[in-house]
């Protein structure tokens, strides 16, 4: 049985404005497994990449309990905060956040800069990581040169260049063509086979219907889950009427 990498335990958090008090999450209990893949879905609003943000350490909770492989991460410290995510955590957003006047390859390796490692055995595995995805031929390009979808596979290579725990994805596709953003979702089909960890929120039920698990957010709740299983039609079918309820 695969062990418990990550647990989120009654977790909330608010936002407060010049008018109100917002409570975005309200008391979310979540697992994440070594090895699996769950998707997170819900409206606009649901808390969906709240809960993504502190569960990855961007964000902190106003109350309730954070743990990676057993240890609790609750409230750390910015610096450490900042060393786990580095260390632990790969990050694939929406819009890929490149250094415009840096080439492909150098935003690939930003995250080890830090890292006393052997630069060319880093560079190697850089080259390494664009060959499997499909982007060797743009390393020395600027971000200018590159496609939408040529820098959403940069922004993987980059996430997974210090070998993380667990990949966190907030709507990786959602800025992407069908085709591209099909082609993209392979690539994170692949990585779970491989056996890579992965939190996904997305709106999109092609995408969730790849994940082990469907966790269903409405109004700041966790309110369902489902396991799409191998038989893709059925898991979309399953998909789209816990949607359409929310």
């Amino acid at each position: 049985m695969s062990r418990m990498i990550l647990k989120g335990i009654n977790l909330e958090k608010s936002y407060d404005n010049a008018v109100l008090k917002t409570k975005v999450l309200k008391g979310v209990d979540i697992e994440l497994k070594e090895g699996e893949f769950v998707s997170i879905m819900g409206k606009s609003g649901s808390g969906k990449s709240t809960l993504l943000n502190i569960l990855s350490s961007l964000d902190a909770p106003d109350n309730g309990e954070l743990y990676f492989e057993g240890r609790k991460i609750t409230h750390l410290e910015e610096e450490e905060a900042a060393k786990l995510r580095r260390e632990s955590f790969g990050f694939v957003f929406q819009l890929p956040k490149m250094v415009r006047n840096l080439s492909i390859m150098d935003n690939i390796l930003l995250p080890s800069v830090s890292y006393r490692k052997n630069k060319k055995e880093l560079i190697a595995k850089a080259q390494e990581l664009m060959k499997k995805i499909g982007i060797e031929q743009i390393a020395d390009n600027r971000i200018s040169q590159a496609s939408g979808g040529q820098l959403q596979r940069a922004g993987i290579c980059r996430a997974l260049i210090n070998d993380p725990k667990i990949l966190f994805a907030d709507e990786p596709t959602g800025a992407l063509d069908s085709k591209t953003g099909q082609e993209v979702l392979e690539l994170f089909s692949t990585l779970h086979a491989e056996g890579k960890s992965i939190l996904m929120v997305t709106h999109d039920i092609q995408v969730a219907s790849r994940a082990d698990r469907v966790i269903f957010m409405k109004d700041g709740f966790l309110v369902g889950e489902i396991k799409p299983g191998a038989d893709r039609k059925e898991g979309l079918k399953k998909i789209q009427e816990a949607v359409n309820s929310l």
